[in-house]
C-alpha cells in the first residue's frame, strides 16, 4: 500500500483535491469527506490505468506540512 500527499483546495462552489505525484489525478466534492473519498478513487483508477497502457507509476515522493506564521 501506498500513500500519496493530497492537496485539498478550496474552489467556486466545491473542494477539490489533487496529487502532486501523480500529474492529471484530480477529484472534487462538496464536503471535505466526499473529495477524500472521490481523490482516494480517483488515485486507484489513475494508477490502474498507468498500469493497464504500460507506464511507469510514481512512487510517492511529496511530504507535506503545515508552517505557522505570525
Amino acid at each position: 500500500m501506498s500513500r500519496y500527499a493530497v492537496v485539498i483546495e478550496q474552489a467556486e462552489g466545491n473542494l477539490a483535491a489533487y496529487v502532486p505525484d501523480l500529474p492529471g489525478c484530480v477529484a472534487t466534492g462538496a464536503t471535505e469527506s466526499e473529495v477524500r473519498t472521490n481523490i482516494a478513487e480517483a488515485i486507484a483508477l489513475h494508477i490502474e490505468s498507468l498500469r493497464a497502457h504500460g507506464e511507469h507509476v510514481p512512487a510517492p515522493s511529496t511530504t507535506t506540512s503545515n508552517v505557522e506564521v505570525a
